[in-house]
C-alpha cells in the first residue's frame, strides 16, 4: 500500500505533535504533588502516567516514521 502524500504529512505532523505535547506532560506529572508518597517514593499515579506516556510516545513514533516512509516511497 502506498500512501498519498496528503496521509504522509498527517502522520509525520502526528508524530511530531506527540513529542511536543506528551514530554511536557510527563514535567506536569512529575512536580504534582499526587505523584509522589509521604516518603517521596513514586505513588501508582506516577507510575500510571509514565506507562501511558511511554506508550502514546512509541505509538507516535511509529506513526511518524510511517508517514516519512510513505513520503519517500510516494516520491518513487
Amino acid at each position: 500500500m502506498v500512501l498519498s502524500r496528503r496521509w504522509s504529512v498527517f502522520l509525520v505532523l502526528v508524530g511530531v505533535w506527540t513529542w511536543v505535547i506528551w514530554p511536557r506532560f510527563l514535567l506536569a506529572i512529575w512536580r504534582d504533588d499526587r505523584a509522589w508518597g509521604p516518603s517521596g517514593g513514586p505513588t501508582a499515579f506516577l507510575w500510571v502516567h509514565v506507562v501511558l506516556i511511554a506508550a502514546s510516545l512509541a505509538i507516535g513514533t511509529t506513526v511518524g516514521v510511517l508517514g516519512v516512509r510513505g513520503w519517500r516511497s510516494g516520491r518513487r
